[in-house]
């Protein structure tokens, strides 16, 4: 199935490009589609393809050695993951699973390399994309620093809650620590702690954001 060119003007490395430039650069694009819990890319297995989501979520992750999970990024619509690797010519730098159904678009790397040449609008969007990745994982260095994980669950909160559309995965528990960087039961206790100041209200197997502005104070006042 080709690839939908409103999709193509939503994603940043293809902003400022005109119809004939999409055209063209469609025909490098494949489809691929998975399941909750399949896995797209494995932490460093040789890299091969840049991807988009274009429906559902994709969490990017590292595991360690004990098998521990750290969450780096969800990826939602329109955003990429695997970009440093396909550059850089290294292996993948992190797994990426689907959580939930989802919609991927891919380019090889050999098929990249051809656009960049091509079209060299798309170079310098790369930049600022990589150049947001960057300033996102030095937020999360910063978060998982120094940060309590009261503010830290806070400030996941409020950056993953859904829209009542069901565009947003619904996040575990078990997630949200992956997330954090520590354990489920800690995050358990810190969203007791949210409830009992009023920021939040826990119902079974939902949390429902009462109070934006107090969540939100949460995250600074751990800090």
């Amino acid at each position: 199935m080709a690839v939908p060119v409103e999709f193509l003007q939503s994603v940043p490395y293809f902003y400022g490009l005109s119809v004939a430039e999409f055209d063209s650069i469609k025909e490098f694009i494949f489809e691929k589609t998975l399941q909750r819990g399949e896995l797209v890319l494995i932490e460093e297995e040789p890299a091969e393809v840049l991807y988009f989501v274009a429906s559902g979520a994709v969490k990017v992750f590292k595991t360690s050695a004990e098998g521990k999970e750290q969450i780096l990024n969800i990826v939602r619509p329109g955003e990429s993951f695997n970009d440093v690797s396909i550059f850089d010519g290294g292996p993948n730098p992190a797994s990426a699973q689907a959580m939930g159904p989802v919609v991927l678009y891919g380019i090889r790397r050999s098929d990249l390399e051809v656009i960049l040449r091509d079209h060299p609008q798309v170079a310098l969007n790369v930049t600022k994309v990589l150049a947001g990745q960057a300033r996102h994982l030095g937020s999360l260095v910063e978060d998982l620093s120094f940060r309590h994980v009261i503010g830290r669950v806070a400030k996941i909160l409020l950056e993953h809650a859904g829209d009542g559309t069901g565009r947003r995965p619904r996040l575990t528990q078990q997630e949200m620590a992956a997330m954090a960087g520590t354990v489920r039961e800690v995050v358990g206790r810190s969203l007791k702690a949210l409830e009992q100041e009023g920021a939040i209200r826990l119902e079974r197997h939902r949390i429902v954001i009462t109070d934006k502005e107090a969540l939100k104070d949460m995250v600074d006042a751990y800090s």
